[in-house]
């Protein structure tokens, strides 16, 4: 599964709003090595994320597929 931008902007309970925010959000991907370009350009493989072994990218692979979960039951 694809993470997007729409994911990282709506993960809750991250602070007092949802999601995270630009700057930190660049921090976290330097840190990891992960392509902020490529990500904002059409998401990256979450496979990406689990790499890292980080607890952040471990919630925000979770909460992808929470939110993909909660759009099918809309849609149906």
């Amino acid at each position: 599964m694809k993470i997007t931008l729409k994911h990282l902007h709506t993960i809750p309970g991250t602070g007092k709003k949802p999601g995270w925010c630009n700057t930190k959000a660049r921090d976290f991907f330097k840190r990891h090595n992960l392509d902020w370009y490529a990500f904002r350009h059409g998401g990256i493989d979450e496979q990406d994320f689990l790499a890292t072994g980080d607890g952040l990218a471990l919630a925000l692979v979770e909460w992808a597929h929470e939110s993909e979960r909660i759009e099918q039951e809309r849609q149906a």
